[in-house]
């Protein structure tokens, strides 16, 4: 009975001692295989080290790796954000401005990312504020102000170039925000004020000229067109009186004016168009026919009403001659009256 026993216990711990080994095995294979399968994502890529030695990239899906001997690092693809702080800078026409910055750029070869830097986020950091105080500095604060574009290419360029051999693109670069103290703010309201005046000046002198233009072409037009000028200051007359002010007119025969462009369009054809001479020659021709027809009829009406017409002597066209001409003058300096 007592070996019975013994048998049993020594197979029963004997079963228990071979169930443990086997769950042993079976936990230490699942660890390796834990180890050894590495699931990679699409945007990573997992950069293999075998015994130190640099094996290559590897993914994105299920990779398998050598347990102990292999070592991975992991490596992000996307485009990751680098937040410039801000910078305090002097510009070249000593002023000072606080500028920061955006700066987005990815990894495209992770092999150079891991092995030719040690850290490649905190390279580029660094480079991106170096950068930025070296191009504010050559840079004037109306070009920081006016330029932004230009200046956020030619500072994507600047980093481009060394964090090329990284294996890091910088994609864009983004001046954010410039600050400036207050009395640089007053001055620039100044500024802005003084431009704005200056502008409105020009403006203003443009419109005087385009008036000027436009009066000349007005009064050559009215030059050549008496009656137009006369329906001009008639209606002028009628907008001032249509206010109940007082009318002043300077004194003048009118009559003697419609009587000389009623003339005119008679002797005139609609086709013609006259200019200023014509008009002159015209005016003084039936200014002429007007002195010597008034002179005959008070000559006539001393002399015998049988005795009909008779010519006159030199004496007599000279002196209708002179009498036209003065009358010719009068008249057309109160055309000219009426003009202004």
């Amino acid at each position: 009975m007592d070996s019975t026993s013994f048998l049993l216990q020594v197979f029963f711990f004997s079963s228990l001692t071979e169930l443990a080994g086997i769950v042993i095995t079976i936990v230490i294979i699942l660890v390796i295989i834990a180890y050894s399968i590495r699931v990679v994502r699409e945007y990573q890529r997992a950069v293999i080290f075998r015994l130190g030695r640099l094996l290559g990239a590897k993914g994105p899906g299920l990779i398998f790796l050598v347990p102990i001997i292999d070592r991975p690092v992991i490596v992000d693809l996307r485009v990751i954000t680098l937040n410039v702080p801000k910078q305090k800078i002097i510009t070249m026409d000593n002023v000072t401005v606080d500028v920061d910055a955006v700066v987005y750029l990815r990894v495209y070869e992770p092999n150079n990312a891991i092995v030719k830097v040690n850290d490649y986020l905190m390279a580029s950091s660094l480079l991106a504020q170096t950068t930025l105080r070296d191009l504010i500095g050559q840079t004037t604060f109306d070009d920081i102000l006016s330029r932004r574009e230009e200046l956020n290419k030619k500072m994507q360029e600047t980093l481009d170039a060394p964090t090329d051999p990284w294996g890091v693109k910088v994609s864009s670069v983004a001046i954010r925000d410039v600050s400036l103290p207050e009395n640089m703010h007053r001055a620039i309201a100044k500024q802005a004020e003084a431009e704005r005046e200056r502008r409105s000046r020009i403006i203003i002198a443009e419109g005087e000229l385009i008036a000027a233009e436009k009066m000349a072409q007005a009064a050559n037009f009215y030059t050549r067109n008496m009656a137009a000028m006369r329906l001009r200051e008639l209606q002028t007359w009628t907008e001032i009186a249509s206010e109940k002010n007082m009318i002043v007119v300077t004194g003048g025969d009118s009559k003697d004016i419609g009587t000389l462009l009623g003339m005119i369009k008679e002797t005139t054809p609609v086709t013609q168009q006259l200019d200023d001479n014509r008009i002159r020659a015209i005016i003084r021709q039936e200014l002429i026919n007007m002195t010597t027809s008034t002179s005959t009829s008070s000559s006539g009406s001393n002399s015998s009403s049988t005795s009909g017409s008779r010519h006159l002597s030199p004496k007599e066209t000279q002196r209708d001659q002179e009498a036209a001409d003065e009358h010719y003058s009068d008249t057309v300096k109160k055309l000219q009256i009426t003009n202004l």
